[in-house]
């Protein structure tokens, strides 16, 4: 099912279940009731359940989106440091300089059409990725030196490998959910105590009042919705792209 899909029927299905409860909640109400009534405690506990709720919600989307950031810069890291490889190899002789090249776009077309998928599916990044990244590296540092020029781009072409490794690594911690279970727990819960307080405001059956109830309890579950999304940054919607694979390495999908 698409996540636009999902994403519309969690709004309508919060906004229902709000609608429902208040005309129940209305019929079921004694004849004397008076609605205008509301104490003045539960307007202040209203609202500030609402404001906490609200940085909850903030810190909660900051957090995801500084995690999924994140992980797209370290996809950008790997992708520049193997293409400096490439670069970098120029000065060595051309079977030496082929062989490097050739492991570098056979890493980087493994990592796009199968450890991309391999990742969005299991979170985690595969074996044979690892035995091509192990290949380059010791393409890279099996070579001797003949000559002083060959030599002094030895050693920044180990560091470029050094930090595709690195990110490498930062990218497979990356994979999985950002969440804990018990923040979610929190964020689900404090969603029903903030939409429940609506109730506690004895709101009317009134199509304007209804209507922004709807929409409240809507947006929580817009909301909600976006935390999830982000808190897998290689597999959901907005999920970190290949892009900076591709741009350095045009023919890696071929």
């Amino acid at each position: 099912m698409p996540e636009w899909l999902v994403l519309t029927l969690a709004m309508l299905a919060a906004g229902v279940v709000v609608v429902i409860i208040t005309v129940v909640r209305h019929r079921r109400a004694s004849d004397d009731e008076d609605i205008t009534e509301t104490p003045d405690v539960i307007e202040y506990m209203t609202m500030w359940i609402g404001v906490v709720y609200a940085i909850v919600l903030g810190l909660a989307i900051a957090g995801v989106w500084e995690a999924r950031s994140a992980a797209q810069d370290h996809v950008q890291a790997e992708a520049v440091a193997l293409h400096e490889i490439t670069e970098r190899v120029r000065v060595y002789p051309p079977d030496v300089r082929d062989r490097i090249r050739e492991d570098v776009n056979a890493y980087v077309g493994h990592v796009v059409t199968t450890e991309w998928k391999v990742m969005a599916d299991d979170g985690e990044v595969t074996e044979r990725g690892t035995e091509l990244l192990d290949r380059v590296r010791a393409d890279v540092t099996d070579y001797e030196p003949k000559s002083d020029f060959e030599a002094q781009a030895y050693q920044p072409l180990v560091d470029q490998v050094t930090a595709a490794d690195q990110a490498r690594i930062a990218r497979s911690e990356s994979t999985g959910a950002t969440m804990p279970g018990v923040v979610w727990f929190g964020l689900v819960t404090g969603g029903v105590v903030t939409v429940g307080m609506v109730f506690a405001l004895q709101i009317r059956r009134t199509a304007r009042e209804l209507i922004l109830a709807g929409l409240f309890s809507a947006l929580i579950a817009f909301l909600l919705f976006l935390i999830w999304d982000f808190d897998a940054p290689f597999s959901r919607g907005v999920a970190a792209s290949t892009d900076p694979f591709l741009n350095l390495f045009p023919g890696a999908k071929d």
